[in-house]
């Protein structure tokens, strides 16, 4: 029998009727929607709107209860509203239009023309799959999209019991100056991922955006693949190519808010500001200047539970990362609060029809694939977001664990790591609720875009630009390299499930990302990634990518995360940190100067041999240990050579 999240935390005994009063209310929204069927049975809007063939038809549907007349134009009737396009209204806001098969073809432009009281203006479907930019005017078009249909010749790798995800973004994948497509990262990035060892690949910017420079998270049309990286056919080419290969795919979805843009999006869609957002200031993002969705209307739950479902049916995609939740589930999104008290994930601050949907959008993701992997990013830390359903939760599998990578800056730019404690890195790693996993990470996309900095750049800055030979003696550089391996290493190895590493990260990639803009002149230059450093012999950047692809696939290969962390020994003084994971010994001297010999701590008993350290030469180290060195417990105790800034990786024989 599954406990509730009250029963297993005694600090959520006061909430016990809220909590309670969460779970009934996300039962009754469900029947609502679904009766008594799966919510995924229920919802098919993404089967019944958009432009699509029926019974020997084009038929072409809309939700638009303000408006007085819609008509469809497009290159086929040379853009005028023809009656013979016009729409015919169906009865609860729906419009309906059938055309002759012959009528549309494969490519066609189109939008829709919207009439309503006191106004009228051209508007891309709500639920239009395909979309394209005039390269030329910039403008926004739908586009029929009627290929043969894609075969799939891979299944899902399955269950992945512990994410080892690649976070990643499509134009930015190539070196070349330019918005790289799906079939350049399929065949050039994919294989670079598979030999590091990641087993989840995370794709950005998915869902179309008009803005490049928004990291596509200001989205227009949710159920359009963006087609500036290509198109459909080419995406499920990739995401096949990964199933071969045994990865994942998961995208980051964006559910918590919409761009603001009434030409290319969803606001003002039929000329009332509140279709499918809050009405007044609440349905503006008084941050991100875009519009927020009204969760408690049944129409908008359709519309993203039903995104949901076509992104995985049509895509074969293995879950998601949903984008933006604090902002979803609080009507203050979450701006200048300090989330120090649980009374604050229970009262009149939290959108509960946000925290449903949620909960709802979990239920239908894992009935449609119960492998399925969703993950939401919330620094708030709701109790019971990542707990199942039946406990009292929300029903992700994971959540972010967000405060690490803070951490991390916090702990780099405040204090010389020569007073880093010891207890307070493991304390922050490991410190989770018990009935949540999550995701660690010491940095993702945001810690490499401009106004940021990657690791890399805080531990060496400018120095990387002339110390990054390996035939070059740079003590910054060397302490940077060190850390850099370190830092990663005690973060993948404290996770709480899982790990994740942002597209060049692994390897310490020199530049941040900046997307063409005004401000640079629409350039490039920073829009990429620079693979060619990682694949250099002369510099250090090949050791760093050595050493991660060392730790992932030793970790994917030993089942390491399938155990928690033990902690075996904490020395302030010394800057000694070793714990046990799985059938392994991580053993951290974060001592910047000194090195120690015949350190001895309690360990299991037996015999231990060194799986690799991050002193070896071809992961940029001095080489002061031996490979393959052997260590057996005396009295219960191990006695090992720590070299300073050196962490050793000892697996049990």
């Amino acid at each position: 029998m599954i406990r509730k999240i009250y029963e297993t935390d005694p600090w959520l005994k006061p909430n016990r009727d809220a909590i309670d009063a969460r779970h009934a209310r996300i039962l009754a929204d469900k029947e609502k929607l679904a009766g008594g069927q799966d919510i995924s049975l229920a919802v098919n809007n993404h089967i019944y709107y958009p432009l699509h063939r029926e019974d020997g038809k084009w038929v072409i549907r809309e939700w638009a209860p303000n408006a007085t007349r819609i008509y469809l134009i497009g290159d086929f009737n040379n853009w005028q509203r023809a009656k013979s396009y016009a729409f015919t209204p169906v009865g609860g806001g729906n419009w309906e239009l059938e055309l002759p098969e012959m009528m549309l073809h494969h490519c066609d432009l189109y939008k829709l023309w919207i009439e309503w009281p006191g106004g009228a203006a051209e508007r891309l479907p709500a639920y239009v799959t395909r979309v394209v930019q005039d390269a030329e005017t910039k403008v926004f078009c739908a586009q029929v999209w009627d290929p043969e249909p894609y075969e799939w010749k891979n299944a899902s790798p399955g269950k992945v019991e512990n994410p080892l995800i690649y976070e990643c973004h499509i134009g930015m994948s190539s070196e070349k100056e330019e918005v790289a497509s799906f079939v350049g990262f399929k065949n050039e990035v994919l294989p670079r991922v598979h030999r590091l060892g990641y087993n989840v690949l995370q794709i950005m910017a998915l869902q179309e955006h008009p803005y490049y420079g928004s990291f596509g998270y200001q989205v227009s049309n949710f159920f359009a693949l963006s087609s500036r990286f290509g198109t459909p056919e080419e995406f499920k080419e990739l995401v096949d190519e990964a199933h071969a290969l045994g990865i994942a795919v998961i995208m980051d979805i964006v559910h918590s808010h919409a761009v603001e843009n009434e030409a290319e999006g969803l606001s003002c869609l039929d000329g009332h500001d509140d279709l499918y957002f809050y009405g007044g200031p609440q349905g503006h993002h008084p941050a991100w200047g875009s519009r927020c969705f009204d969760y408690g209307k049944d129409e908008v739950k359709y519309f993203l539970l039903s995104n949901c479902k076509y992104w995985m049916e049509e895509f074969r995609l293995d879950g998601f990362r949903f984008d933006g939740v604090t902002s979803m589930i609080y009507w203050n999104h979450g701006l200048g609060v300090d989330f120090g008290s649980y009374d604050l994930y229970f009262n009149d601050g939290v959108d509960e029809s946000a925290v449903s949907y949620l909960a709802l959008a979990n239920m239908l993701i894992h009935e449609i694939n119960p492998n399925a992997i969703t993950i939401a990013e919330d620094v708030s830390g709701m109790a019971g977001l990542a707990a199942p359903f039946e406990a009292g939760g929300v029903g992700f599998d994971y959540r972010m664990a967000m405060g690490i990578a803070d951490h991390w800056i916090k702990w780099i730019k405040e204090l010389p790591d020569e007073e880093w404690s010891m207890g307070g890195i493991w304390w922050e790693l490991t410190n989770k609720r018990a009935d949540e996993r999550t995701i660690s990470y010491a940095e993702c996309h945001d810690q490499a875009l401009v106004g940021d900095k990657t690791l890399i750049f805080r531990l060496i800055d400018k120095e990387m630009y002339w110390g990054m030979n390996l035939d070059s003696q740079n003590l910054l550089v060397e302490r940077g390299v060190a850390l850099h391996k370190m830092i990663r290493l005690v973060t993948l190895a404290t996770c709480g499930g899982g790990y994740l590493n942002f597209m060049g990260n692994e390897f310490g990639h020199p530049e941040w990302i900046d997307f063409p803009r005004e401000g640079n002149g629409w350039s490039y230059k920073y829009a990429r990634r620079q693979w060619s450093l990682a694949d250099n012999n002369l510099l250090r950047y090949k050791a760093l990518m050595a050493f991660d692809a060392q730790m992932i696939n030793y970790f994917k290969k030993e089942n390491i995360l399938a155990d928690e962390p033990q902690q075996l020994y904490v020395d302030e003084e010394r800057k000694v940190l070793i714990f046990k994971r799985g059938n392994s010994i991580f053993a951290f001297n974060f001592n910047p100067v000194a090195s120690f010999e015949n350190f001895c701590f309690f360990a299991p008993d037996g015999k231990y041999a060194m799986a690799f350290n991050s002193d070896e030469r071809k992961f940029d180290g001095f080489s002061r240990l031996q490979a393959n060195e052997k260590h057996t417990t005396l009295d219960g105790r191990l006695s090992l050579y720590l070299p300073c800034r050196c962490v050793l990786v000892l697996k049990k024989i």
